[in-house]
Protein backbone atom coordinates (compact mmCIF):
# COMPACT_ATOMS: atom_id res chain seq x y z
CA UNK A 1 0.00 0.00 0.00
CA UNK A 2 1.27 3.19 -0.91
CA UNK A 3 1.36 6.45 1.38
CA UNK A 4 0.62 10.21 2.04
CA UNK A 5 3.05 11.93 4.03
CA UNK A 6 -0.31 13.16 6.19
CA UNK A 7 -3.66 13.07 5.13
CA UNK A 8 -5.05 15.89 2.83
CA UNK A 9 -8.36 17.53 3.16
CA UNK A 10 -10.00 19.50 0.43
CA UNK A 11 -11.74 22.90 0.54
CA UNK A 12 -14.47 23.66 -2.00
CA UNK A 13 -15.90 26.82 -1.13
CA UNK A 14 -17.08 26.72 2.48
CA UNK A 15 -17.09 22.79 2.25
CA UNK A 16 -14.59 20.77 3.79
CA UNK A 17 -13.88 17.30 1.70
CA UNK A 18 -11.78 14.67 3.85
CA UNK A 19 -10.81 12.65 2.58
CA UNK A 20 -10.12 14.62 -0.75
CA UNK A 21 -12.68 12.62 -2.72
CA UNK A 22 -15.08 13.05 -5.25
CA UNK A 23 -18.03 11.11 -7.09
CA UNK A 24 -17.14 11.83 -10.56
CA UNK A 25 -20.81 12.60 -12.26
CA UNK A 26 -22.30 9.67 -14.28
CA UNK A 27 -25.34 10.16 -16.83
CA UNK A 28 -27.91 7.24 -15.37
CA UNK A 29 -25.47 6.04 -12.88
CA UNK A 30 -24.97 8.45 -10.26
CA UNK A 31 -28.54 9.21 -9.26
CA UNK A 32 -29.75 9.74 -5.41
CA UNK A 33 -30.15 5.49 -4.82
CA UNK A 34 -26.27 4.46 -5.70
CA UNK A 35 -25.02 8.26 -4.10
CA UNK A 36 -27.06 6.19 -0.96
CA UNK A 37 -24.70 3.32 -1.34
CA UNK A 38 -21.00 4.94 -1.99
CA UNK A 39 -21.72 7.45 1.33
CA UNK A 40 -23.28 4.71 3.22
CA UNK A 41 -19.92 2.65 2.58
CA UNK A 42 -17.26 5.90 2.98
CA UNK A 43 -19.20 6.55 6.25
CA UNK A 44 -20.51 9.97 4.99
CA UNK A 45 -17.04 10.65 4.02
CA UNK A 46 -16.29 12.68 0.70
CA UNK A 47 -18.47 14.66 -2.04
CA UNK A 48 -20.57 12.89 -3.95
CA UNK A 49 -22.72 14.78 -7.47
CA UNK A 50 -25.33 14.48 -8.69
CA UNK A 51 -25.64 13.05 -12.26
CA UNK A 52 -25.33 15.84 -15.10
CA UNK A 53 -28.37 18.29 -15.59
CA UNK A 54 -28.92 19.81 -18.94
CA UNK A 55 -28.84 23.35 -17.62
CA UNK A 56 -32.03 24.05 -19.92
CA UNK A 57 -34.16 21.49 -19.08
CA UNK A 58 -33.67 22.27 -14.86
CA UNK A 59 -34.94 25.99 -16.48
CA UNK A 60 -37.73 24.68 -18.29
CA UNK A 61 -38.35 22.24 -15.00
CA UNK A 62 -38.86 19.37 -16.94
CA UNK A 63 -40.39 16.80 -15.04
CA UNK A 64 -37.54 14.06 -15.50
CA UNK A 65 -34.97 16.49 -14.34
CA UNK A 66 -36.62 17.80 -11.10
CA UNK A 67 -36.51 14.49 -10.16
CA UNK A 68 -32.66 13.90 -11.27
CA UNK A 69 -31.83 16.78 -8.81
CA UNK A 70 -33.47 14.95 -5.83
CA UNK A 71 -31.56 14.87 -2.69
CA UNK A 72 -31.75 12.81 0.55
CA UNK A 73 -31.64 14.67 3.65
CA UNK A 74 -28.85 12.82 4.97
CA UNK A 75 -26.95 14.50 1.54
CA UNK A 76 -24.54 16.99 2.64
CA UNK A 77 -23.52 19.33 1.04
CA UNK A 78 -25.67 18.85 -1.85
CA UNK A 79 -23.66 18.94 -4.96
CA UNK A 80 -25.39 18.73 -8.75
CA UNK A 81 -23.42 19.27 -12.12
CA UNK A 82 -24.75 21.22 -14.87
CA UNK A 83 -24.13 21.06 -18.23
CA UNK A 84 -24.94 23.88 -21.17
CA UNK A 85 -23.63 25.91 -23.49
CA UNK A 86 -25.45 29.23 -23.72
CA UNK A 87 -24.17 31.45 -21.16
CA UNK A 88 -27.44 33.08 -20.48
CA UNK A 89 -29.17 29.86 -19.64
CA UNK A 90 -26.67 28.33 -17.66
CA UNK A 91 -26.71 31.67 -15.75
CA UNK A 92 -30.84 31.71 -15.37
CA UNK A 93 -29.80 27.56 -14.39
CA UNK A 94 -27.49 28.42 -11.40
CA UNK A 95 -29.70 31.61 -9.93
CA UNK A 96 -32.24 29.24 -10.10
CA UNK A 97 -30.63 26.55 -7.58
CA UNK A 98 -29.78 29.43 -5.51
CA UNK A 99 -33.42 31.12 -5.15
CA UNK A 100 -34.75 27.44 -4.71
CA UNK A 101 -32.07 26.37 -2.50
CA UNK A 102 -31.67 23.09 -4.28
CA UNK A 103 -27.65 22.53 -3.99
CA UNK A 104 -24.59 23.81 -2.42
CA UNK A 105 -22.19 23.11 -4.60
CA UNK A 106 -22.33 23.52 -8.29
CA UNK A 107 -20.11 21.41 -10.81
CA UNK A 108 -19.83 22.70 -14.42
CA UNK A 109 -19.35 19.93 -17.22
CA UNK A 110 -16.91 20.68 -20.24
CA UNK A 111 -16.00 16.60 -20.34
CA UNK A 112 -18.27 14.94 -22.36
CA UNK A 113 -16.57 13.41 -25.81
CA UNK A 114 -19.94 11.57 -27.22
CA UNK A 115 -20.38 12.53 -30.75
CA UNK A 116 -24.03 13.96 -30.43
CA UNK A 117 -22.58 16.14 -28.45
CA UNK A 118 -19.38 17.80 -29.50
CA UNK A 119 -20.85 17.65 -32.92
CA UNK A 120 -23.22 21.11 -31.89
CA UNK A 121 -20.42 22.47 -30.33
CA UNK A 122 -21.28 21.11 -26.54
CA UNK A 123 -18.91 19.21 -24.17
CA UNK A 124 -15.66 18.65 -24.12
CA UNK A 125 -15.49 20.66 -27.76
CA UNK A 126 -16.59 23.88 -25.72
CA UNK A 127 -13.36 24.70 -24.20
CA UNK A 128 -11.61 25.33 -27.66
CA UNK A 129 -13.92 28.52 -27.80
CA UNK A 130 -12.08 30.64 -25.27
CA UNK A 131 -14.87 33.58 -25.33
CA UNK A 132 -17.40 31.18 -25.23
CA UNK A 133 -16.16 29.22 -22.29
CA UNK A 134 -15.16 32.84 -20.51
CA UNK A 135 -18.55 33.56 -21.04
CA UNK A 136 -20.53 30.43 -19.26
CA UNK A 137 -17.73 30.47 -16.40
CA UNK A 138 -18.51 34.30 -15.95
CA UNK A 139 -22.07 33.92 -16.09
CA UNK A 140 -22.41 30.96 -13.88
CA UNK A 141 -20.12 32.37 -11.28
CA UNK A 142 -21.91 35.88 -10.98
CA UNK A 143 -25.21 33.79 -10.38
CA UNK A 144 -23.97 31.72 -7.79
CA UNK A 145 -23.94 33.95 -4.75
CA UNK A 146 -22.12 32.15 -1.82
CA UNK A 147 -22.53 28.70 -3.77
CA UNK A 148 -18.86 27.72 -4.80
CA UNK A 149 -18.67 26.32 -8.61
CA UNK A 150 -16.21 24.32 -10.13
CA UNK A 151 -15.61 22.93 -13.49
CA UNK A 152 -14.94 19.39 -14.79
CA UNK A 153 -12.75 19.17 -17.92
CA UNK A 154 -10.67 17.01 -20.53
CA UNK A 155 -6.86 17.59 -22.19
CA UNK A 156 -8.64 19.07 -25.16
CA UNK A 157 -10.34 17.80 -28.12
CA UNK A 158 -7.43 16.01 -29.50
CA UNK A 159 -3.09 15.55 -29.22
CA UNK A 160 -3.22 18.54 -31.90
CA UNK A 161 -6.27 20.66 -29.92
CA UNK A 162 -4.77 20.81 -26.27
CA UNK A 163 -7.33 23.02 -23.99
CA UNK A 164 -6.66 22.46 -20.37
CA UNK A 165 -4.07 25.11 -19.48
CA UNK A 166 -6.00 28.20 -21.33
CA UNK A 167 -9.30 26.91 -19.94
CA UNK A 168 -7.74 26.31 -16.35
CA UNK A 169 -6.62 30.35 -16.55
CA UNK A 170 -10.21 31.50 -17.76
CA UNK A 171 -11.54 29.18 -14.85
CA UNK A 172 -9.16 30.85 -11.73
CA UNK A 173 -9.80 34.88 -13.63
CA UNK A 174 -13.41 33.79 -13.47
CA UNK A 175 -13.68 33.02 -9.59
CA UNK A 176 -14.26 29.30 -10.16
CA UNK A 177 -13.59 27.36 -6.90
CA UNK A 178 -11.78 24.31 -8.11
CA UNK A 179 -11.09 22.35 -11.53
CA UNK A 180 -11.16 18.64 -11.95
CA UNK A 181 -8.85 17.20 -14.98
CA UNK A 182 -9.75 14.27 -16.79
CA UNK A 183 -6.43 13.24 -18.20
CA UNK A 184 -7.90 12.20 -21.51
CA UNK A 185 -8.70 14.28 -24.43
CA UNK A 186 -12.08 13.68 -26.46
CA UNK A 187 -10.90 12.02 -29.58
CA UNK A 188 -9.37 9.42 -26.84
CA UNK A 189 -12.87 9.23 -25.10
CA UNK A 190 -12.02 6.08 -22.77
CA UNK A 191 -9.66 4.46 -24.13
CA UNK A 192 -5.65 4.15 -23.49
CA UNK A 193 -4.03 5.38 -20.49
CA UNK A 194 -5.52 8.67 -18.67
CA UNK A 195 -2.13 11.60 -18.81
CA UNK A 196 -1.58 12.39 -14.90
CA UNK A 197 1.49 14.54 -16.06
CA UNK A 198 -0.68 16.59 -17.50
CA UNK A 199 -3.04 16.92 -14.26
CA UNK A 200 0.74 18.11 -12.32
CA UNK A 201 1.22 20.41 -15.17
CA UNK A 202 -2.22 22.23 -14.56
CA UNK A 203 -1.90 21.86 -10.81
CA UNK A 204 1.94 24.40 -11.35
CA UNK A 205 0.00 27.03 -13.39
CA UNK A 206 -3.33 27.71 -11.53
CA UNK A 207 -1.72 26.82 -8.01
CA UNK A 208 -4.23 29.65 -7.04
CA UNK A 209 -7.27 26.91 -6.80
CA UNK A 210 -7.58 23.45 -6.34
CA UNK A 211 -6.56 20.64 -9.07
CA UNK A 212 -8.65 17.12 -8.85
CA UNK A 213 -7.63 14.16 -10.87
CA UNK A 214 -9.57 12.08 -12.79
CA UNK A 215 -8.98 9.13 -14.82
CA UNK A 216 -7.57 5.27 -14.14
CA UNK A 217 -8.08 5.16 -10.53
CA UNK A 218 -9.22 1.39 -10.40
CA UNK A 219 -8.12 1.25 -6.49
CA UNK A 220 -7.80 3.15 -3.10
CA UNK A 221 -3.81 2.95 -4.04
CA UNK A 222 -4.30 4.48 -7.73
CA UNK A 223 -5.50 7.17 -5.57
CA UNK A 224 -2.96 7.82 -3.23
CA UNK A 225 -0.18 7.30 -6.18
CA UNK A 226 -2.06 9.72 -8.19
CA UNK A 227 -1.92 11.98 -5.58
CA UNK A 228 1.82 11.80 -4.91
CA UNK A 229 2.66 11.79 -8.06
CA UNK A 230 0.91 14.80 -9.67
CA UNK A 231 0.42 17.08 -6.69
CA UNK A 232 -3.16 17.34 -7.36
CA UNK A 233 -5.25 18.52 -4.19
CA UNK A 234 -7.85 15.53 -4.46
CA UNK A 235 -9.09 12.75 -7.17
CA UNK A 236 -12.58 12.26 -8.70
CA UNK A 237 -13.57 8.68 -9.01
CA UNK A 238 -15.59 7.45 -11.81
CA UNK A 239 -16.09 4.05 -14.04
CA UNK A 240 -13.99 2.62 -10.92
CA UNK A 241 -16.54 1.97 -8.70
CA UNK A 242 -18.78 0.40 -10.87
CA UNK A 243 -20.38 -2.14 -8.75
CA UNK A 244 -18.09 -1.42 -6.45
CA UNK A 245 -19.55 1.24 -4.14
CA UNK A 246 -17.78 -0.33 -1.60
CA UNK A 247 -14.64 1.55 -3.18
CA UNK A 248 -15.61 4.48 -1.49
CA UNK A 249 -14.96 2.78 2.27
CA UNK A 250 -11.70 1.92 0.38
CA UNK A 251 -10.82 5.13 -0.42
CA UNK A 252 -11.50 6.73 3.40
CA UNK A 253 -9.56 3.94 4.70
CA UNK A 254 -6.58 4.19 2.52
CA UNK A 255 -6.37 8.33 3.22
CA UNK A 256 -6.59 7.33 6.88
CA UNK A 257 -3.84 5.14 6.92
CA UNK A 258 -5.29 1.75 6.75
CA UNK A 259 -5.08 -1.30 4.05
CA UNK A 260 -7.16 -2.67 5.05
CA UNK A 261 -10.01 -2.65 1.98
CA UNK A 262 -13.53 -4.44 1.61
CA UNK A 263 -12.83 -7.87 -0.20
CA UNK A 264 -16.81 -9.17 -0.26
CA UNK A 265 -17.91 -12.49 -0.93
CA UNK A 266 -20.39 -13.00 -3.59
CA UNK A 267 -23.12 -13.17 -1.02
CA UNK A 268 -22.62 -9.43 0.16
CA UNK A 269 -22.08 -8.78 -3.36
CA UNK A 270 -25.57 -10.20 -3.84
CA UNK A 271 -27.31 -8.17 -0.45
CA UNK A 272 -25.33 -5.16 -1.97
CA UNK A 273 -27.23 -5.55 -5.34
CA UNK A 274 -30.72 -6.16 -4.02
CA UNK A 275 -30.28 -3.32 -2.13
CA UNK A 276 -29.44 -0.91 -4.77
CA UNK A 277 -32.31 -2.39 -6.98
CA UNK A 278 -34.47 -1.69 -3.81
CA UNK A 279 -33.64 2.07 -3.49
CA UNK A 280 -34.00 2.44 -7.49
CA UNK A 281 -37.27 1.49 -6.75
CA UNK A 282 -38.31 3.55 -3.97
CA UNK A 283 -36.89 6.34 -5.87
CA UNK A 284 -38.36 5.97 -9.14
CA UNK A 285 -41.72 4.84 -7.06
CA UNK A 286 -42.14 1.41 -8.52
CA UNK A 287 -40.50 -1.68 -8.06
CA UNK A 288 -40.58 -3.03 -11.50
CA UNK A 289 -39.29 -0.15 -13.18
CA UNK A 290 -36.45 -0.17 -10.35
CA UNK A 291 -35.32 -3.57 -10.99
CA UNK A 292 -35.36 -2.82 -14.57
CA UNK A 293 -33.12 0.33 -14.40
CA UNK A 294 -30.56 -1.65 -12.53
CA UNK A 295 -30.12 -3.95 -14.92
CA UNK A 296 -26.99 -2.12 -16.07
CA UNK A 297 -25.53 -2.76 -13.42
CA UNK A 298 -25.72 -6.68 -13.16
CA UNK A 299 -22.05 -6.91 -15.05
CA UNK A 300 -20.60 -4.76 -13.13
CA UNK A 301 -21.35 -6.43 -10.21
CA UNK A 302 -20.23 -9.93 -11.09
CA UNK A 303 -17.05 -8.56 -12.54
CA UNK A 304 -14.52 -11.07 -11.94
CA UNK A 305 -16.83 -13.99 -10.60
CA UNK A 306 -17.47 -17.52 -11.52
CA UNK A 307 -21.28 -16.95 -12.96
CA UNK A 308 -22.09 -18.92 -16.48
CA UNK A 309 -22.81 -16.79 -19.45
CA UNK A 310 -27.08 -18.15 -19.24
CA UNK A 311 -26.91 -17.09 -15.09
CA UNK A 312 -26.02 -13.93 -16.47
CA UNK A 313 -28.62 -13.59 -19.34
CA UNK A 314 -31.53 -14.31 -16.94
CA UNK A 315 -29.84 -11.90 -14.61
CA UNK A 316 -30.24 -8.88 -16.73
CA UNK A 317 -33.85 -9.69 -17.36
CA UNK A 318 -34.99 -9.70 -14.02
CA UNK A 319 -37.88 -7.05 -13.50
CA UNK A 320 -39.13 -7.79 -9.65
CA UNK A 321 -36.71 -8.21 -6.50
CA UNK A 322 -38.07 -11.24 -5.66
CA UNK A 323 -36.99 -12.50 -8.72
CA UNK A 324 -33.42 -10.96 -8.54
CA UNK A 325 -33.30 -12.59 -5.27
CA UNK A 326 -34.16 -15.91 -6.74
CA UNK A 327 -31.58 -15.85 -9.33
CA UNK A 328 -29.44 -14.95 -7.00
CA UNK A 329 -29.72 -17.57 -4.20
CA UNK A 330 -28.65 -20.07 -7.24
CA UNK A 331 -24.93 -18.78 -7.22
CA UNK A 332 -22.27 -20.64 -5.19
CA UNK A 333 -22.63 -17.36 -3.15
CA UNK A 334 -19.74 -18.38 -0.93
CA UNK A 335 -17.01 -17.59 -3.50
CA UNK A 336 -14.16 -15.23 -2.34
CA UNK A 337 -13.67 -11.43 -4.20
CA UNK A 338 -11.63 -12.81 -7.49
CA UNK A 339 -8.35 -11.80 -7.96
CA UNK A 340 -8.15 -9.30 -10.79
CA UNK A 341 -11.55 -7.50 -9.91
CA UNK A 342 -10.53 -4.41 -9.11
CA UNK A 343 -9.40 -3.85 -12.54
CA UNK A 344 -10.39 -1.41 -14.97
CA UNK A 345 -14.32 -1.70 -15.95
CA UNK A 346 -16.53 0.31 -17.85
CA UNK A 347 -16.42 1.66 -21.26
CA UNK A 348 -12.73 1.42 -22.73
CA UNK A 349 -12.51 2.17 -26.62
CA UNK A 350 -10.57 4.92 -27.80
CA UNK A 351 -8.69 6.87 -30.53
CA UNK A 352 -12.28 8.07 -31.86
CA UNK A 353 -12.64 10.85 -34.66
CA UNK A 354 -14.00 13.99 -32.76
CA UNK A 355 -17.26 15.04 -34.54
CA UNK A 356 -17.20 19.01 -34.53
CA UNK A 357 -19.49 22.01 -36.12
CA UNK A 358 -18.37 22.89 -39.65
CA UNK A 359 -15.13 25.12 -39.13
CA UNK A 360 -15.17 24.85 -35.64
CA UNK A 361 -10.90 24.55 -35.57
CA UNK A 362 -10.83 27.76 -37.18
CA UNK A 363 -10.44 30.20 -34.46
CA UNK A 364 -10.33 29.38 -31.09
CA UNK A 365 -11.51 32.86 -30.24
CA UNK A 366 -15.02 32.93 -32.17
CA UNK A 367 -17.51 33.06 -29.85
CA UNK A 368 -19.90 30.95 -32.02
CA UNK A 369 -23.08 30.37 -31.42
CA UNK A 370 -23.80 26.90 -30.09
CA UNK A 371 -27.38 25.37 -30.96
CA UNK A 372 -30.09 24.29 -28.38
CA UNK A 373 -30.01 21.00 -29.68
CA UNK A 374 -26.34 20.34 -27.75
CA UNK A 375 -27.90 20.55 -24.94
CA UNK A 376 -28.84 16.49 -24.55
CA UNK A 377 -29.32 14.77 -21.74
CA UNK A 378 -26.07 12.15 -21.97
CA UNK A 379 -22.80 11.36 -20.05
CA UNK A 380 -20.44 13.66 -18.23
CA UNK A 381 -17.66 12.30 -19.35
Amino acid sequence: MTTLAQPSMLSIGPHAVQPPVVLAPMAGITNAPFRTLCREFSGGKGLFVSEMITTRALVERNEKTMQLIHFDASETPRSIQLYGVDPVTVGKAVRMIVDEDLADHIDLNFGCPVPKVTRKGGGSALPYKRNLLRAILAEAVGNAGDLPVTMKMRKGIDDDHITYLDAGRIAVDEGVTAIALHGRTAAQHYGGTADWDAIARLKEHVPEIPVLGNGDIWSADDALRMMRETGCDGVVVGRGCLGRPWLFGDLVRAFEGSGEYARPSLREVADVMVRHARLLGEWIGDESRGVIDFRKHVAWYLKGFAVGSEMRKRLAVTSSLDELRAQLSTLDLDQPWPSGADGPRGRTSGNNRVVLPDGWLKDPYDCAGVGEDAELDTSGG
